[in-house]
């Protein structure tokens, strides 16, 4: 920031951009970012075995929360609520495989109680939090991302493939064509375009998938006609919330996860934009955060995080401004307020949004690996605690009944895979770099060695 006349000038998040250019912009970032936010009601409700009616409700919903949460980070509310920097939020993925345990273990009153509790918990420990972030550095974060992706990965198969393989249409070679050309039209997007259009390759390779299946047959829109126009999702629409201590603990972890991630994209947007984030910013943004999962618990929704799709379209058009993404959250809310373009959601079928699912959680995937790329293994136990993390964290993924004959409680918190791993890497991660007794650390001339956080990016 520099002076003129006397005066500071306005800082360039603090800018308003003229209207037209203000509402297109902000369009820009509701389009990067809504395949992401979207996939997650997407796949919860499909695990979970939910009509398409319901789907579509999750989705209005989701983006209901995604909008006000958007807002309240863009804008702000004193000094309480909001990072005001140009940030835009979605429904974590993190969230996805601890909702679907809670889910099939104590319904969705257990899914959206618990959802309640970790909100709850997130807005208390937002200031602590915020002053004790060098407790997640790359080694932890990164584990944790990469499980995310891999994780959902088989979410995606469920998708494209069917989820019962006794049924007679389980890996219809259709289907399975339908989400192989979608994830062909992915990378050639990638590869041949570039700019903004390049930036919604999920997007597009979501629509065009969309637009073929339907001589295919493979589309079913009987429901929209059916839908209102208008309308919000009732507060607690699966009765009155139900808070079981498994779920409960699994979703506070998911809530220290979602804050790491939070905490990175804020630091990189801060760097891009030069503006000051001292603990008590941090802390505003991160309290928004909190209160999503309380939103999310009674509107029947999801936690949200920033999303870094968004953080990279701010580097990429160099507008700084905060009101752009606040047009992008009021758009997002609007749109969450419109019944009928959910139900079009929940009836894409599920090869299309399997091949595009496919292409976004190997990507959170190799987030991962690029964030764990930050970290210093020579002369290190950095590679200890990665090994052990990843590897108690894809038990449950490669052998789902793993875990059969435990307790049905502990169950839920450790027969997922995210909460696992970020137990199991944060606790690591404290054994060797911040326990003070034992044999010396190990030294290195440089590099992160897991005592302190550097800025990593999730896709949401």
């Amino acid at each position: 920031m520099t002076e003129t006349s006397g005066k500071p000038a306005r800082s360039a998040v603090d800018e308003v951009p003229p209207p037209g250019r203000l509402l297109v912009l902000g369009l820009q970032h509701v389009l990067v970012m809504y395949a992401g936010c979207v996939a997650v009601p997407l796949i919860v409700g499909s695990a979970l075995g939910l009509d398409t009616r319901t789907i579509g409700l999750l989705v209005n919903a989701d983006l209901v929360v995604a909008g006000v949460i958007t807002l309240l980070q863009t804008l702000g509310v004193g000094k309480i609520l909001g990072v005001r920097l140009p940030v835009v939020t979605g429904a974590t993925f993190a969230a996805v495989t601890p909702m679907i345990l809670i889910g099939q273990n104590f319904g969705l009153p257990g899914v959206y109680g618990s959802m309640i509790a970790s909100g709850i918990f997130g807005v208390l420990i937002a200031v602590p939090f915020s002053s004790i972030i060098r407790f997640f550095p790359p080694v932890v974060t990164g584990s944790v991302i990469t499980i995310i992706g891999l994780s959902l990965i088989s979410a995606a198969a469920g998708l494209i493939a069917g989820e019962d393989p006794a049924a007679p249409d389980y890996g219809d070679l259709t289907g399975l064509a339908l989400a192989g050309g979608i994830v062909v039209l992915i990378v050639l997007i990638t590869r041949f375009v570039r700019g903004f259009v390049g930036q919604i390759a999920v997007l597009t390779g979501l629509l065009v998938g969309a637009l073929v299946a339907i001589p295919l047959g493979l589309t079913d829109f009987s429901g929209v006609a059916g839908a209102p126009w208008f309308g919000m999702t009732a507060p607690f629409l699966f009765g009155p919330p139900e808070f079981p201590v498994a779920g409960v603990v699994s979703m506070c972890v998911v809530m220290l996860v979602i804050f790491a991630e939070s905490t990175a994209d804020m630091l990189a947007v801060g760097e891009m934009t030069g503006e000051d984030l001292p603990p008590k910013r941090i802390a505003r943004g991160l309290a928004a955060d909190g209160l999503s999962g309380v939103l999310g618990g009674v509107f029947n929704s999801f936690p949200d995080t920033i999303f870094a799709q968004n953080v990279g379209l701010v580097q990429l058009t160099g507008v700084r401004s905060r009101y752009v993404p606040a047009v992008a959250g009021a758009a997002l809310l609007l749109l969450g307020l419109v019944p009928k373009a959910g139900e079009v959601v929940a009836s894409l079928p599920g090869p299309v949004v399997g091949g595009a699912g496919l292409v976004m959680f190997a990507t959170v995937t190799a987030v991962g690996i690029r964030t764990l790329h930050k970290v210093r293994f020579e002369g290190s136990d950095n590679l200890m605690i990665v090994a052990i993390s990843l590897g108690v964290g894809m038990l449950p993924v490669v052998a789902p009944t793993f875990y059969a004959q435990v307790p049905g409680n502990l169950q839920i918190v450790i027969g997922s895979s995210i909460t696992s791993c970020a137990i199991v890497a944060f606790a690591l991660n404290l054994l060797f770099h911040h326990v003070p007794w034992g044999r010396p650390r190990r030294t290195a001339p440089s590099g992160d060695d897991g005592g302190s956080a550097t800025h990593t990016q999730d896709m949401g």
